[in-house]
């Protein structure tokens, strides 16, 4: 880190947005760290004016990169959700929409040599523990970042990065759920409290009288609404043992329903309050994962799903999110064999960063 600023690749990846920094470019210890990164980002501002944030959670983040020490890890990947309006840092969860682009940053970091055609990079998520494997186009050596595929909530298309997920279980509680039963019921709503990846209450749509349908703008203007998503995460999280939540990004709320355009399971995500304009990876895979849970909420969604199938069509407010869950939900208890998705992601700048004084 010099004196006038940090060394950063500002990058798109998934459905987030996000600032890609070296660990060595920061503050060891975490306060020191945090406030560094909420200078940068211009937190706490609603706007986000005097920073490189976005005015949004889904454009608030921060990836810190380092080589790992772990064996059967290349890199150790530290996330953190940055408030927007609120001076807070959490380390609490994973990102599976950032870790599209860390293998990138890595390997032009040097951290990692590139193959050719293509790279693999694994990845140990420290927030949790777990490690993923990233796969993404390097022809001659060189991160290739454009490509044809798209995915829902980016416009254009961009190169593929792959996924895959192993021992995601319990990653932020140490169960797949948490609480220990399959459905609980939390201020009059039943609910199923997962963690596969990312802790997330799953309800029922039609538990608040929505349709699982609405316009982002519609539910973000409902505060009824919201206070009651709020109430509900908050006895969850204390539930799931994740002590006080109130001011903490997880768990996340997933409300699901019936899809309508040809998918498997329509859903609208809170996070922690305010809807998702679409749905993060892990919370996607956390909420398929409940919805297969026989006694399960939202399981009965899925009686038309292939008895063997591991792929899931998510319905999301901007399109679709297919995914991977690969879940043995008759042992005791229930057990993940796998998982994974298809990602995006592309560099928008790299220089130095310089927090606001």
């Amino acid at each position: 880190m010099t004196a006038a600023g940090v060394p950063c690749v500002l990058m798109r990846g998934g459905t987030s947005k996000g600032l890609y920094l070296l660990a060595e470019d920061l503050p060891d210890a975490a306060p020191a760290r945090d406030d560094l990164l909420m200078r940068l980002l211009g937190t706490p501002d609603a706007r986000q004016i005097d920073g490189l944030g976005g005015a949004t959670p889904l454009t608030s983040k921060v990836a810190v990169v380092s080589r790992s020490a772990q064996p059967g890890a290349d890199i150790d990947y530290l996330f953190l959700q940055v408030g927007v309006d609120e001076a807070v840092v959490s380390d609490r969860q994973n990102c599976g929409n950032l870790l599209a682009g860390v293998g990138q940053f890595a390997v032009e970091r040097g951290l990692v040599p590139a193959g050719d055609p293509e790279t693999e990079v694994r990845i140990r998520m420290v927030n949790s523990g777990s490690v993923a494997l990233t796969r993404f186009p390097t022809p001659a050596g060189v991160v290739q970042y454009a490509g044809d595929t798209a995915i829902a909530g980016v416009p254009g298309t961009a190169a593929p990065v792959v996924l895959e997920f192993a021992d995601t279980v319990g990653s932020a509680t140490g169960r797949l759920l948490p609480t220990g039963s399959v459905q609980d019921v939390i201020d009059g709503t039943p609910v199923t409290c997962v963690d596969n990846g990312m802790p997330v209450v799953v309800a029922s749509a039609e538990s608040f009288g929505l349709s699982g349908h609405e316009p982002h703008s519609e539910l973000a203007a409902n505060q009824q609404l919201l206070a009651r998503i709020d109430r509900l995460r908050i006895q969850a999280g204390a539930l799931m043992g994740l002590g006080d939540v109130t001011t903490q990004s997880v768990p996340k709320t997933t409300l699901v329903a019936e899809p309508r355009d040809g998918g498997m399971l329509a859903t609208r995500t809170f996070i922690p309050v305010r809807p998702h304009t679409a749905i993060g990876v892990l919370g996607a895979i956390s909420a398929a994962t409940a919805v297969r849970l026989p006694g399960a909420v939202g399981h009965d969604l899925t009686t038309s799903w292939p008895a063997d199938g591991v792929r899931v069509d998510i319905e999301h407010p901007t399109g679709h999110l297919v995914i991977e869950v690969d879940v043995d939900p008759a042992a005791e208890p229930p057990t993940v064999r796998r998982s994974g998705v298809v990602r995006t992601a592309r560099k928008l700048f790299d220089g130095m960063a310089f927090p606001r004084g």
